[in-house]
């Protein structure tokens, strides 16, 4: 299979090209990626020296870059992570997320169904060569918010048997803070203009697979974390900042509450859902991992002050790079600011119909996650300095020069 993975230097896009090389001997991937300020080809460098990888700078908006690539190449699937995802960012400048979010994704559907469409039937649909599937990735924020009416928490109990004997096998079983759930029937009702740009793009695949029968699914996920995160969300920044002894800024009480999917397991839905989701479904790919954001914060907190100081989890090469001391690492480093416009109070996902149509688990509990997140940080303190000076940038000159 060949697929071509927009946004490919990016976070979840990066480790979605990772895992599909590693699971499938036989693939090839294409990647497209415009490597804005979020894209970082030193995430990718290894991949690039694949002979079965081939890379593309460019924007998903221009029509006749997607063409060419399609021409290049025989596209079986399209996994579209390209998108302007950072809502603090949004806030400040609409415009640019609504051309990459929505026009982006009508360019990439407008070319591939052009160049998968074989014929019609006798009723004038278009008819698809086989094996094709176009994957639009989106986000719970686009059904708004959910009522935290729950605030402490209580344990997380499931109708779905089989999943809670698979949760009740962490350490720390997983509780909810609501009622409510995000489920695919749950009506889009975004709050902020990159939940609006990702909607518009969610209801515009839906809608080409309804009125052409083009081959689309969208998948709809939680937060996600892990390696390779660029340091403006909140996990990755506040690993940065506590590494390097700087305050941590928790907007408003912090008692906002987000589902938290580990990265490699949000790859593994995807490939669920690429190779065994029906035409035209959304499916949602959540972690089972709702928590404060304060709390999330005091936990880093925690183990990086665990990893760092009592495991001795930093390799000789990086410890010039980790200032914090012993007794910083503490809670003083919370600083709370100005709550941002709008803010929803909680989202929580519940994957029953993935569960059930494919098999998918979320596997990784939050306090391993954020051990290896951790740990994967503390590892590749180069990336972090390249990613925060822009040096990254090299990577594409090096390999690219002026194409």
């Amino acid at each position: 299979m060949t697929y071509l993975v927009t946004g490919g230097a990016g976070f979840i896009g990066a480790n979605f090209v990772k895992y599909i090389l590693k699971k499938h001997a036989d693939c090839k991937v294409i990647i497209l990626d415009k490597l804005t300020y979020a894209g970082n080809l030193g995430t990718i460098k290894d991949e690039l020296s694949d002979p079965r990888v081939f890379f593309y700078k460019g924007d998903i908006c221009n029509q006749e870059l997607v063409e060419n690539i399609f021409m290049n190449h025989t596209i079986d699937t399209v996994v579209n992570f390209a998108a302007e995802s950072h809502v603090d960012r949004s806030i400040e400048d609409p415009g640019i997320f609504l051309k990459t979010n929505i026009l982006g994704t009508q360019t990439l559907m407008d070319v591939a169904k052009a160049r998968w469409m074989t014929g019609k039937d006798d009723k004038g649909y278009p008819l698809f060569a086989e094996g094709k599937k176009f994957l639009q990735v989106s986000t719970d924020e686009v059904y708004g918010a959910l009522e935290r009416d729950i605030p402490e928490g209580i344990p997380l109990k499931l109708e779905d048997k089989e999943l809670e004997k698979v949760l009740n096998k962490r350490s720390v079983p997983p509780k909810t803070f609501g009622s409510g759930f995000f489920t695919e029937e749950t009506p889009l009702n975004p709050r902020s203009p990159y939940a609006t740009s990702k909607t518009a793009a969610d209801m515009l695949a839906r809608a080409y697979g309804e009125t052409y029968h083009f081959p689309v699914n969208v998948t709809r996920c939680s937060n996600n974390y892990g390696p390779y995160h660029f340091p403006e969300k909140l996990i990755p920044l506040i690993i940065k900042n506590i590494l390097e002894g700087k305050k941590l800024p928790v907007y408003g009480d912090g008692r906002q509450v987000r589902d938290w999917l580990y990265v490699e397991d949000h790859c593994k839905g995807i490939d669920l859902v690429i190779n065994g989701g029906r035409q035209g479904e959304a499916y949602n790919i959540g972690g089972f991992n709702e928590e404060l954001n304060i709390n999330i914060v005091k936990q880093t907190i925690d183990i990086i002050r665990e990893m760092v100081f009592e495991e001795k989890k930093v390799k000789p090469e990086y410890r010039n790079f980790v200032t914090v001391t012993y007794d910083e690492c503490s809670y003083s480093l919370i600083t709370f600011v100005q709550d941002r416009l709008g803010h929803d109070a909680r989202y929580a996902i519940d994957p029953a119909k993935t569960v059930k149509e494919l098999g998918f688990y979320p596997e990784t509990p939050f306090q391993d996650g954020i051990r290896k997140t951790v740990q994967w940080y503390l590892d590749n303190q180069w990336w972090v300095n390249e990613v925060a000076s822009g040096d990254y940038r090299k990577y594409y000159e090096e390999m690219y020069g002026n194409r």
